[in-house]
């Protein structure tokens, strides 16, 4: 038996529906000489991961890379499996039984802890809990922030980070014309924060947001950037670094923050300030959060020749109702699945998924994007990790390593979903939603509304196809 051909497709899970899911799936579909057959798998009924979850509503640009997604979900080969929990409604056991390799696409779903006292106070959040909630994720529907405090901080330097601060610093004329979750919408109407300390462990050239990300915060309407001179005194390591030319980014971060140095502030009613080399070690507080302790760092070379930030015997305390972490996502383990807790990822080696980390590898199994490489890099970057892996997958199926599944069958992977009474969102499905959406959103000069419940998606699908049988009766 050949693999790959019309009588034998080549039959591919994906597991998750983000950037690298769909990127990993456009690349098996391309293999001219091959017939796949790729079911790709989500536990919510809308695809596109943190595209939808998790880019900021006021970049709306980003979010056109869905019109890419689109078109591969259109491709005969491909098919939708929205509403299916991986490990609950299917196992990996299950899935081996119709498929001959599984791609775990699930990305990085919590966040990095501090490790902090005082973290687990009201009014200490994760960043990915905020923005899950701002952009509809229906897991973050129902949480609150107390948004009545005037001063919040929001610890960390990249992209995440700066778009926590924009959206708790922006106008509620400004967040109208976006995305945001109606919920977040009405909340921040009444939002009463007026300073938002960034802080960052290193130093302004090592800061990780982009020269987009640090320019935007200087155009909101109703916020200052407010970086002090002394911020932006740069150690000698730092200044030999940006002087090596190596780094455009950084050198043009450095020049953005200088200018809002000389700016200073002018009269805006909220004010975003911006600390560097500063390190959270306690949250302060009796029943909810009221400051936080900072110890100032200094940067010295490590055994690579990086720079890291280095406490010194220098605090501060910083009055504050709210603070928001943003240092880094963190992967879950899946069940059945290897998993390496240190770094929040499936072990593996350039997509193979091993056994345990230096292991050996996994048969069938494979891994892409953040649950494979960390969570790094921009929704590009997803592209070639995904291919990558795809070339492994390739690669095993000419040398004949992948799994023999006795039931390699479109049918009979329905059949296991009805027989489990699995509500399954398919593709066209998931276009009702988003017509519905951005039919919601025109009405009132927006991109979309979002549905944030996962009960009222299914309810408005059942709905617009109840709508659109005929009447039996003829009339």
């Amino acid at each position: 038996m050949h693999l790959g051909t019309p009588d034998h497709p080549l039959r591919v899970a994906i597991i998750g529906s983000g950037p690298s899911g769909f990127y990993a799936a456009d690349h098996l579909l391309r293999q001219t000489d091959l017939t796949v057959e790729i079911d790709m798998y989500d536990r919510l009924p809308t695809p596109y991961g943190l595209v939808r979850g998790g880019v900021a509503p006021d970049h709306q640009k980003i979010k056109s890379v869905t019109k890419v997604y689109e078109k591969i979900a259109s491709h005969p080969g491909f098919r939708f499996f929205g509403h299916v929990t991986f490990g609950q409604d299917v196992t990996r056991d299950d899935l081996a039984l119709h498929y001959h390799a599984l791609i775990y696409a699930v990305g990085a779903q919590t966040d990095r802890r501090m490790d902090i006292p005082g973290e687990d106070l009201p009014g200490s959040h994760a960043a990915t809990e905020f923005v899950g909630w701002y952009n509809a994720h229906p897991d973050y529907r129902d949480l609150r922030f107390d948004l009545s405090q005037e001063s919040a901080a929001v610890v960390g330097l990249g992209n995440v980070a700066m778009d926590v601060v924009r959206i708790l610093a922006h106008s509620p004329e400004e967040l109208a014309t976006t995305d945001i979750a109606d919920h977040a919408l009405e909340a921040l109407r009444h939002s009463r924060v007026r300073r938002i300390y960034v802080l960052g462990r290193r130093g302004p050239a090592q800061a990780a947001f982009t020269n987009p990300e640090i320019k935007e915060l200087g155009e909101l309407a109703e916020a200052n950037v407010i970086v002090a001179p002394e911020e932006l005194e740069l150690d000698p390591l730092s200044q030999a670094y940006l002087d090596s030319g190596e780094d455009k980014s950084a050198i043009k971060n450095v020049e953005i923050l200088r200018e809002y140095a000389r700016r200073g502030a002018t009269g805006k009613p909220r004010q975003i300030i911006l600390r560097f080399l500063v390190s959270p070690v306690e949250i302060l507080g009796r029943d909810r959060v009221e400051a936080v302790k900072v110890v100032h760092n200094e940067l010295v070379m490590d055994e690579r020749g990086g720079l890291r930030p280095r406490p010194t015997d220098r605090t501060e305390i910083i009055p504050i109702g709210l603070i928001f972490r943003s240092v880094g996502y963190y992967g879950l383990a899946l069940p059945g699945v290897p998993f390496n807790p240190k770094t929040g990822t499936i072990p593996n080696d350039k997509g193979r998924v091993l056994t345990e980390p230096k292991g050996q590898p996994s048969l069938g199994d494979y891994v892409v994007g953040w649950i494979k490489r960390g969570p790094s890099g921009i929704i590009g970057t997803n592209k070639p990790d995904s291919i990558e892996t795809v070339e492994m997958l390739l690669e095993d199926l000419r040398a004949g390593r992948l799994l023999s599944p006795p039931q390699p069958s479109r049918a009979a992977v329905e059949a296991l979903l009805r027989a489990r009474g699995v509500e399954v969102v398919t593709f066209p499905d998931w276009q009702i939603l988003d017509a519905i959406e951005t039919q919601r959103g025109a009405a009132q000069g927006r991109p979309r509304v979002k549905f944030s419940r996962v009960d009222e998606m299914l309810a408005a699908i059942r709905a617009h196809k109840a709508e659109s049988q005929p009447d039996p009766a003829g009339d």
